[in-house]
């Protein structure tokens, strides 16, 4: 595989490559964790909406979509990155995906809509946590999951609960639930 390069690992796109801007605080979601996250998630995401808010390279956006996500919304600030995003999702056809550019806890604050998966894999080098978690309840549909991953485990605010947890190299990710309906 080459530099930059992700490949999605299961449903309509499985064996596509996706490319992403070379930038240095860019770090796909290794294949080995995406898949530990869609066996948990489910193969099969028809009918889901999802919100990938710090978008990136868009492997984590993108997988959700092949895995039949009706609609995947990508939020990501950086100019290239964004850029990429929109190669890729011309590239795969991709109707299901909207993408926004933008800051992340800006669109947040402003979007209406609920969703039922929300991947949230924002930079390591900044602590987001604490803000986006207190944004998120409003835009959890019934049953919403959510999907974190950090450097290091995070303490999840009262609220929520987290299900599922695993480790890959630097990387932690867990799956969440809120559980003050």
């Amino acid at each position: 595989m080459k530099a930059n390069e992700v490949r999605i690992i299961g449903g309509q796109w499985r064996s596509r490559r996706i490319r992403f801007a070379p930038r240095a605080d860019l770090r796909p979601t290794p294949d080995r964790v995406r898949e530990t996250l869609f066996n948990w998630l489910g193969q099969d995401l028809a009918g889901l909406t999802c919100l990938d808010l710090f978008a990136g390279s868009g492997a984590l956006g993108f997988e959700a979509a092949s895995r039949g996500a009706s609609q995947v919304v990508m939020v990501e600030r950086d100019r290239l990155a964004f850029a990429a995003l929109e190669t890729n999702r011309a590239a795969l056809d991709a109707h299901q995906v909207e993408l926004v550019r933008g800051d992340a806890l800006e669109f947040l604050g402003g979007d209406r809509r609920q969703y039922d998966v929300i991947f949230l894999d924002p930079p390591f080098s900044v602590d987001y946590r604490a803000r986006v978690f207190a944004l998120l309840p409003p835009r959890l549909a019934p049953d919403a999951t959510v999907y974190y991953e950090s450097r290091a485990r995070a303490e999840w605010p009262a609220g929520w609960d987290v299900r599922k947890e695993g480790r890959a190299g630097q990387v932690i990710f867990q799956l969440g639930k809120w559980t003050e309906a």
